[in-house]
């Protein structure tokens, strides 16, 4: 499935139901707190739509959903606390690309199996990965970029957040399409990678909206091209790389919420149905656009179609590379 029709459908879907309208609903459940475990650290992406959530399902719904911050091993080790929770849906987790799609392909034994051992929920948000440079490049489109590598190959140093991120991954995914060859520069998270690029120590950084909406801003930076499918709506002017000459080219993280699996069908929907509500909403859609994320509020059906289609999209990439996490 297309992410571009994922999108239309779920906002088509849910754009004309109201989020307070389902607080009376249910009320059954639940009625106790919800653990919402969030797999990386606090402060970044993940975790701040994570809180965004939570904050509104207990504004909004009188819920008390307490976000629960398990980092390391890429997101596995909090993806695994849920696996070993009961499966009642009072834990649930903010799954991501990496756990549930490329960590798979990329460690030799992983803790859960992302296809079995978890129930889809919802989907809720893209963050499409961003191509920038230092305000005084002299790229100043994607296809200069494309043509100076073609002629000095393995030169340009592209900068990621870690190797195996979605951003090392769209930089090997362009190489592949364009017929370039890049050095792939990993490091241990955006902010040394952002401060490299200004300092001119590489040329170029593939990273996602949320690690450099700020740079951007400032104009320290410039985008040449975002990966997502169509546009983002907080960077109107940045082409995709498909509209550069690579059609279907998708490189985004994606978050929803997993329970583990034989959680009672009820409950998922329950929690599915308020989550697409109130990302329908101008005032969640208006704070997702300010981070550089797109709502995505789509079912859990849909949601785990969209896992599959990743898991096998990003493991054959992984092969064909031959990408190591060292």
């Amino acid at each position: 499935m297309r992410r571009r029709n994922l999108l239309a459908v779920a906002m088509a879907a849910t754009a004309a139901l109201g989020f307070q309208g389902l607080a009376h609903a249910d009320a059954d459940w639940p009625q106790r707190p919800v653990r919402l475990v969030v797999p990386f650290p606090p402060g970044g992406g993940t975790d701040a739509t994570s809180r965004l959530v939570a904050d509104k399902l207990n504004t909004g719904m009188g819920w008390t959903m307490v976000v629960d911050n398990k980092p390391g091993a890429g997101g596995n080790i909090g993806l695994d606390a849920v696996a070993k929770a009961a499966p009642d849906g009072y834990t649930i987790g903010m799954g991501q690309a990496a756990n549930l799609a490329i960590n798979p392909s990329l460690y030799a034994k992983m803790p859960f199996d992302p296809l079995k051992d978890f129930t889809p929920i919802a989907s809720v948000a893209l963050q499409p990965v961003v191509l920038t440079v230092r305000a005084d490049s002299p790229f100043k489109t994607l296809g200069d970029f494309i043509q100076a590598a073609k002629a000095r190959p393995g030169f340009y140093g592209v900068a990621q957040a870690g190797n195996g991120t979605v951003g090392h991954l769209a930089g090997e995914m362009l190489a592949r399409r364009a017929g370039i060859q890049i050095l792939q520069v990993p490091y241990k998270g955006a902010n040394p990678a952002l401060t490299d690029l200004m300092g001119g120590q590489v040329a170029l950084y593939f990273g996602n909206t949320v690690s450099v909406m700020t740079q951007l801003t400032a104009g320290k930076i410039r985008a040449l091209a975002v990966t997502s499918a169509q546009r983002v709506s907080s960077l109107p002017n940045v082409p995709t790389v498909a509209e550069q000459g690579y059609p279907d080219f998708e490189a985004s993280t994606w978050l929803g919420l997993v329970g583990l699996a034989n959680m009672p069908a009820d409950v998922v929907k329950r929690i599915g149905d308020v989550t697409m509500k109130l990302l329908a909403t101008k005032e969640v859609q208006d704070k997702l656009a300010q981070e550089g994320s797109m709502p995505t509020p789509a079912d859990g059906a849909k949601f785990g179609q969209w896992i599959k289609s990743e898991h096998a999209k990003w493991g054959k990439l992984i092969r064909e590379a031959d990408i190591k996490l060292n």
